[in-house]
């Protein structure tokens, strides 16, 4: 019985995996909106502005172009009581730093940068070119210019 139970949850892991790959090669997307400050999704699951959020993080790229750092910026949200995505008081500069790179807030997207490792655990892996990854271009409406996030860009590798 054990046996058949360990089949069936490799094809239903198999499945689950085929589906979402599919969705993804049809520019469909997948994605967990909740996470991203300044959007929420329409009833056709399109991401949309939230205009009162939008701004926090045009701040946080206009702070950083004109020479702040992450923890600068999250010093100053901290002290004026902005609430992060999930809704805390506090900051995290790693936080901070994955707005400054994520794509979409230029209304771009790129799916699959971290994948399901273990079916089981729930377990997330960053994509190191283990599976492709799906690059929409404008997919959605942008909160930042894509000169500016560019610029950010260049600030940041030379940090680094």
């Amino acid at each position: 019985m054990g046996i058949y139970a360990g089949f069936a949850q490799e094809e239903s892991k198999s499945i689950s995996g085929n589906i979402i790959r599919e969705r993804m090669r049809e520019g469909k997307v997948c994605l967990n909106y909740t996470r991203f400050l300044g959007y929420t999704k329409d009833k056709n699951d399109k991401l949309v502005v939230v205009e009162s959020k939008a701004v926090i993080v045009r701040k946080i790229f206009e702070w950083y172009l004109n020479g702040f750092g992450v923890s600068k910026i999250k010093k100053y949200l901290d002290e004026n009581g902005i609430k992060t995505v999930t809704d805390n008081d506090i900051w995290s500069t790693s936080a901070i730093d994955r707005i400054l790179s994520n794509e979409k807030y230029v209304g771009d997207l790129l799916m699959q940068k971290s994948f399901t490792e273990d079916f089981l655990t729930g377990k997330r892996k960053k994509n190191e070119g283990e599976l492709a990854m799906y690059f929409i271009e404008n997919d959605h409406e942008a909160i930042i210019d894509k000169e500016i996030f560019e610029a950010v860009q260049r600030r940041k590798s030379k940090q680094e």
